[in-house]
């Protein structure tokens, strides 16, 4: 009845957040052309003060350390700060999506309930999982694929180190997509429509593997990207304030220039799929996009970048299939969006499962040989900081 109900609250909190991004973004969305720069701006500052006034909420590597080395208690405290400013950042064009933000106010709703039901250990700590878990599943509208996200992103090497928390997160995962589906309809059906795939033998997997190893190469470029951007951001001690008003100033150059970089991914990606778009100009578009995340990432604004990697591996497949016109183009985009994802969040196994619910793609074995190359082909030292052992 515990799972239940925490899956039932964060459905609930998944499907206002929802709504009131829907209805910001909306808003926003008028403002177009040379607009979206001041714009951009603007909101990159009020997230900042807002960051700099209410709190710091932190980023998913915070919710990874607090889950594995501060006894499973994810701090709600800073929740205000994290919706208001996660809402500015992604409804006015932010490369980040709201699953952090999520994972963040559903998790530690789950401690909450946890200490006020007196859970110690464990159980306090599958509350907070159950509560993580029930925030990415109402935003992808995975259940299996959502729960397992919540346990396998917690380390990068073993995917289940938690796993007393598995049926937590598995119950507390159904009725938050019940939750959801019912507020706003939500994951009911796929995304981003991939379902013309046709399996055409057994040289399928080894061309996964191959746009794999492609995928887990732009996966490398991404983490060196974020580096690179954290090391400049980092460099001087500026207010937070400052950073978001910066990294709103570029965000907003990019998204005049390249439109379609602008936004998490959620819609563009469909409007990727369906354009009829020259090679130069999509290969101008992963450029940028990969350096508007990484921007996103360390200039302080708020948000996940897991649906945003997913549009960098649905514009790297068109770009593969444009080179090679005889490759399966469905394969070659879910293969691509397999691997980056694996390879910077270390999660083989629920990225498999939330691209087949995403996508409709419906041959689970060449997404899980494609996410397992880029889990294996990952950098030494992962994305996500907190997963590695403490010392």
């Amino acid at each position: 009845m515990l799972w239940a109900l925490l899956g039932l609250i964060g459905g609930v909190i998944a499907g206002v957040y929802w709504i009131g991004l829907g209805l910001l973004t909306h808003q926003l969305s008028f403002f177009n052309g040379w607009q979206v720069i001041p714009v951009m701006a603007i909101c990159g500052l009020l997230a900042g003060l807002v960051i700099h006034f209410i709190g710091d909420p932190g980023e998913i590597n915070l919710i990874v350390n607090n889950i594995r080395f501060n006894k499973g208690r994810l701090d709600p405290k800073n929740n205000p700060s994290m919706i208001l400013s996660s809402l500015l950042c992604i409804a006015s064009g932010g490369s980040l999506g709201p699953e952090a933000p999520l994972v963040q106010v559903t998790g530690s709703t789950g401690t909450w309930i946890g200490k006020l039901l007196r859970l110690k250990g464990e159980e306090l700590r599958s509350s907070s999982i159950a509560g993580m878990a029930s925030g990415f599943t109402a935003l992808f509208g995975a259940p299996l694929g959502g729960s397992l996200f919540s346990l396998e992103i917690l380390h990068h090497k073993h995917a289940v180190e938690y796993y007393k928390a598995i049926i937590p997160a598995f119950v507390a995962s159904c009725f938050s997509y019940l939750v959801f589906a019912l507020i706003i309809h939500l994951g009911l059906g796929p995304i981003w429509d991939l379902s013309s795939y046709e399996y055409s033998g057994i040289f399928d997997f080894a061309y996964a593997i191959l746009f794999a190893i492609i995928g887990a190469a732009f996966g490398w470029v991404f983490i060196f990207c974020t580096k690179f951007f954290k090391t400049i951001f980092e460099k001087k001690p500026i207010p937070i304030y400052v950073k978001t008003l910066i990294g709103g100033v570029l965000l907003g150059i990019i998204a005049f220039y390249f439109p379609l970089t602008r936004y998490f991914g959620h819609h563009e990606i469909n409007e990727l799929l369906s354009g009829n778009f020259s090679i130069t100009l999509l290969f101008s578009i992963l450029v940028f996009k990969i350096i508007a995340i990484s921007i996103s990432v360390t200039s302080g604004w708020r948000g996940g970048f897991i649906i945003p990697l997913f549009f960098v591996g649905a514009t790297l497949g068109l770009i593969i299939h444009q080179l090679f016109p005889t490759i399966n183009l469905t394969l070659a985009i879910v293969s691509c969006m397999a691997a980056i994802n694996a390879c910077v969040t270390r999660t083989p196994m629920s990225t498999t499962i939330l691209l087949a619910t995403l996508t409709g793609f419906g041959h689970l074995t060449p997404i899980f040989f494609a996410s397992l190359t880029g889990y294996f082909l990952a950098p030494r030292i992962p994305f996500i900081g907190s997963q590695m052992e403490k010392e």
